[in-house]
């Protein structure tokens, strides 16, 4: 494939012709990476199986891995959800467009390469106009992963991207960085209580407050649902290990023993205590407010990331609010490499 096509668009005025250009690839069964408010997706017909086949070798993601489809009105709905509960749509009249994905019982249309094989299906509608505009010109749902190599950050930039996948897909479309830069809460709706299989933008207490009680998957069949759940996700090349919020004194020692060993090490931090330690470009003091903290999380571990370091220190953040799914991703980051500290 030659160098992908990359077209910057307006915010709040896309370009027709460019959308109407990246919704023919689509038809055609190509690739096209495009914004979110959550991070860059890579879409495909999420009902042509051999384009989204297409995802998963550009990706080389895990053919069990399910993707989630992005609708732009309810009305498509009808193609990909056999059913959806009560709470389901009240969740759905609530959070679409947003960062809410409901797992749901998927129709005879959807191919089994979205949804890993399973007799479900996870849909969510952006709240993005570039996204709802290629959407609405496709006029049909597309799958929408992150627009990355499997098991690296995920991209909140259109450069992040090109960075992963320039030769592998056939456009992407530009519109700056994303909002949220973490990636959206996933629901199963089809049990009872519902499950978050991924915590994300939208908290477990904004959920609770339209239906009721909602729990947390930590582990078992249902985790299959979700994208984000059974690999090591949103990782750098370097080893990534965490370490509890404040503690300068283990902070200033691993940095110590890592460079005792020769590695090259670099922080991220947001306490005040924490960025008291060290400064310097490998010490990243993120801004302590846990929505900017998220949205420059993976920006930062790409940065980083192009230093060459070996080892990255991260502190961990409070577990509330969109802290859930900070630490989430955290944890999926330093998943299989991170040390007793």
């Amino acid at each position: 494939m030659p160098d992908t096509k990359f077209v910057t668009l307006s915010l709040e005025r896309p370009d027709p012709s460019l959308i109407a250009d990246a919704a023919a690839i689509l038809r055609a069964g190509g690739l096209v990476a495009f914004p979110t408010e959550t991070v860059y997706g890579l879409g495909a017909d999420a009902l042509n199986e051999e384009a989204v086949k297409k995802v998963f070798a550009a990706k080389g993601r895990p053919q069990e891995n399910p993707l989630i489809v992005h609708i732009a009105d309810r009305s498509q709905l009808i193609d990909l959800a056999d059913d959806i509960p009560e709470k389901g749509q009240k969740l759905g009249r609530e959070f679409w467009p947003g960062p809410l994905t409901l797992v749901v019982k998927k129709t005879f249309l959807v191919p089994a390469a979205v949804t890993g094989g399973m007799e479900t299906v996870a849909i969510r509608m952006p709240d993005h106009p570039v996204a709802l505009a290629l959407i609405e010109e496709f006029n049909g749902g597309i799958v929408g992963p992150s627009a990355n190599l499997s098991g690296k950050p995920s991209p909140t930039t259109a450069l992040h991207v090109m960075d992963d996948l320039n030769g592998r897909i056939d456009m992407v479309l530009n519109s700056g960085p994303v909002e949220i830069g973490i990636e959206s809460t996933v629901v199963d709706v089809t049990v009872e209580p519902p499950v978050i299989l991924r915590p994300g933008g939208i908290h477990k207490e904004s959920l609770e407050d339209i239906i009721g009680p909602v729990v947390i998957a930590s582990q078992g069949e249902l985790l299959r649902r979700s994208p984000g759940t059974l690999h090591r996700h949103y990782a750098p090349r370097a080893k990534v290990i965490l370490v509890p919020e404040g503690d300068t004194g283990l902070l200033s020692r691993l940095l110590g023993e890592y460079r005792q060993q020769g590695k090259s090490v670099a922080c991220i931090v947001h306490s005040r205590e924490m960025a008291r330690v060290e400064s310097g470009s490998s010490f990243k003091v993120l801004p302590a407010p846990i929505d900017f903290y998220a949205r420059y999380l993976f920006r930062t571990f790409r940065e980083l990331d192009q230093t060459g370091i070996d080892v990255l220190l991260v502190e961990e953040v409070e577990e509330s609010g969109l802290g859930v799914a900070v630490m989430d991703r955290l944890r999926k980051a330093s998943e299989g490499t991170n040390e007793k500290t």
